[in-house]
């Protein structure tokens, strides 16, 4: 029996499309997947890739209005850019780089996502992913709340050997936690590896993991070559995931997380358990519950 964790698939997103003006992104699932990896990839229940992608300077505001959420979580990871976040709650904040936002949806909340204002006068490189994360039955209905996570709250392991080095947003690798407070058990983390460098991972096998490549190529499990824009999904199985940097360096994020085992249904901006609760959100939307446009 190999001691690797075994491979369920690897794919690529579908072609990508706008959200806005500002983002450019190819939704790997559900859309590239099918609404059956809900229950696949549980918590996680979308993810929306803007590969780097350069934009032309401008004044006008680039990126998406209000717009409204509840049930679920908006994750949104810096690694070229800056993104600005405005809600009805009253948060505000950007992220650069090595940042990241984690906004708690919950009952109902209006939030809107744009290329920060000076940034976006100047010809720049964006390179961001936004992950959607569900709430458990439970906590659907949680207070909304916004977490900004800067890129020195990070936990963060160097690999010896300057193989490189894991930066964990949430949950825990090798003894290194992250800030990010979550709803369920989840690991969500970045490995860089420098050319010729290794690191062995293992995660839970209940755990539902993917990983995301978004820099270079690597060298998966002694035999596979994994590049930039390929996400594997691992099997339910017990196993090593083993690494090598192929190119000069090489960046993937992992999603690793405890299936909630809940049923999902989804609806535009709204994720819930019953139909009946999709169909309350949007009635509350539409008589204003979800609160002011005007922030």
């Amino acid at each position: 029996m190999s001691r690797f964790r075994p491979i369920e698939r690897v794919f690529t997103g579908p072609s990508p499309h706008w959200v806005g003006n500002g983002f450019h992104v190819s939704q790997y699932f559900p859309r590239g997947q099918g609404r059956e990896f809900f229950d696949r990839f549980s918590p996680f229940i979308l993810l929306d890739y803007n590969a780097p992608r350069y934009f032309e300077g401008t004044e006008r505001m680039v990126g998406i209005g209000p717009h409204p959420h509840r049930g679920f979580e908006t994750v949104t990871f810096a690694f070229a850019g800056k993104v600005e976040h405005g809600d009805n709650q009253g948060n505000h904040g950007v992220i650069e780089p090595g940042d990241v936002q984690w906004m708690t949806a919950g009952s109902g909340i209006l939030h809107k996502e744009y290329h920060e204002k000076e940034y976006a006068k100047n010809g720049r490189v964006f390179h961001m992913i936004q992950l959607w994360v569900n709430l458990p039955a439970k906590d659907k209905m949680t207070d909304p709340r916004y977490q900004a996570l800067l890129a020195e709250d990070m936990g963060k392991l160097e690999l010896p050997d300057d193989g490189g080095e894991i930066i964990v947003y949430a949950g825990e690798v090798m003894g290194v936690k992250g800030p990010a407070l979550t709803f369920s058990p989840m690991d969500i983390f970045k490995v860089t590896l420098n050319k010729e460098k290794e690191v062995t991972l293992n995660q839970p096998a209940e755990y539902n993991t993917g990983m995301l490549v978004i820099d270079g190529s690597f060298q998966l499990d002694e035999d596979k070559t994994i590049e930039a824009g390929d996400f594997v999904l691992f099997e339910n199985l017990p196993g090593d995931i083993l690494l090598k940097g192929e190119s000069d360096q090489a960046s993937a994020v992992f999603l690793s997380g405890e299936p909630l085992n809940e049923p999902v249904v989804a609806g535009g901006p709204f994720v819930m358990n019953t139909v009946e609760q999709l169909d309350q959100a949007n009635n509350d939307y539409r008589n204003g519950l979800f609160g002011s446009h005007d922030f």
